[in-house]
């Protein structure tokens, strides 16, 4: 840690991150291309999605490899989508744009839409780090209770409805049904056939509903657990670890700068959760200090700028403020 000030070691973090990004953009000229790359990466992933669907269907593979290979296309589509909500591609170009909103969504579908998602990202980047910001709350962070905060992480439709009254006291302007509503339809049929299936197989154990249920019925479970496994538990893994790692990561309280509202997650306890939300762990606090900045970026100068964002005072793995709820505490070494 330099003995600069926090304004003044912000602004070094700042230069140079956009300093490596134009070295890489003079060195690479394919970068200039943001679009096309942007498009190229959305196409790639989503044919990967449908592509290891389409081998389950014809049983070439089983559903555990299936599930782990959708969980991390869909955890690409997410670094897009956060681009997007930046406008790093065809910010110009309205049918194109949001184009890549609507696949990203279909491919990520218990989230919220990305057009209402813009409108809290945008407002965490201002607020991080204090009760206000609703994009970490949904997701955890900030809860001490550890089961509660599981809960959250992997379910969060059940985390905004047990979380609702709370926010509605903290946060100005939250509204239960603008949130719960921005899942219309895409999360909200994608919850409706999650709790179809797990209320089926739960009652199946007492009755048997696989011998008494008429045949429309069992074809409908037999799309929805097919869909179980290409979409649906593969989105689990991937938010579930996204949430776990952003929740972690992002301070609660204590936060008086850029500094202090984020820490970069570079422990080996962290690499499998790392892996289905595309390392956001080891880059994420890269994109506080510099938003409008492509995800592939980040990766290619995060070696170098995790070293000067260390030198300058961002914390690495701080675990004390985990385990108290996040807190920034300006004492912790």
């Amino acid at each position: 840690m330099t003995t600069l000030s926090a304004k003044e070691n912000i602004q070094a973090i700042v230069k140079a991150i956009k300093s490596e990004e134009a070295r890489l953009r003079q060195k690479h000229p394919l970068l200039t291309h943001q679009n096309t790359l942007g498009l190229i990466i959305l196409l790639l992933s989503l044919s990967a999605f449908i592509g290891v669907g389409t081998l389950y269907y014809f049983a070439i593979i089983p559903a555990w490899l299936c599930i782990i290979l959708a969980a991390i296309a869909a955890s690409i589509s997410h670094e897009l989508e956060h681009d997007l909500i930046h406008k790093q591609y065809f910010s110009n170009q309205p049918f194109m744009h949001n184009f890549m909103m609507l696949t990203v969504w279909l491919m990520r579908p218990n989230t919220v839409n990305p057009w209402y998602r813009r409108k809290m990202h945008l407002h965490h980047h201002k607020v991080s780090g204090t009760e206000q910001d609703l994009e970490e709350r949904l997701v955890g962070n900030g809860i001490k209770n550890p089961f509660l905060r599981v809960l959250v992480i992997v379910d969060g439709l059940l985390g905004l409805l047990i979380n609702a009254k709370r926010f509605s006291k903290e946060i100005k302007g939250f509204s239960f049904l603008n949130v719960f509503n921005a899942g219309f339809p895409v999360t909200t049929v994608y919850f409706a056939i999650l709790y179809s299936v797990i209320v089926f197989h739960g009652v199946n154990v007492f009755m048997p509903l696989e011998q008494s249920s008429p045949v429309w019925l069992l074809d409908i479970m037999a799309v929805f657990e097919f869909l179980m496994v290409v979409l649906i538990v593969p989105n689990i893994i991937r938010s579930s670890s996204l949430n776990f790692v952003t929740s972690s990561m992002h301070y609660y309280g204590g936060v008086n700068n850029m500094l202090e509202q984020t820490h970069v997650l570079t422990s080996r306890v962290f690499m499998p959760f790392n892996l289905f939300c595309f390392n956001f762990g080891h880059t994420h606090t890269i994109h506080h200090f510099v938003p409008n900045q492509p995800f592939y970026l980040r990766q290619m100068i995060s070696k170098k700028i995790l070293e000067v964002m260390k030198h300058h005072g961002v914390r690495f793995n701080d675990f004390a403020s985990i385990k108290q709820a996040n807190l920034y505490q300006a004492n912790n070494t």
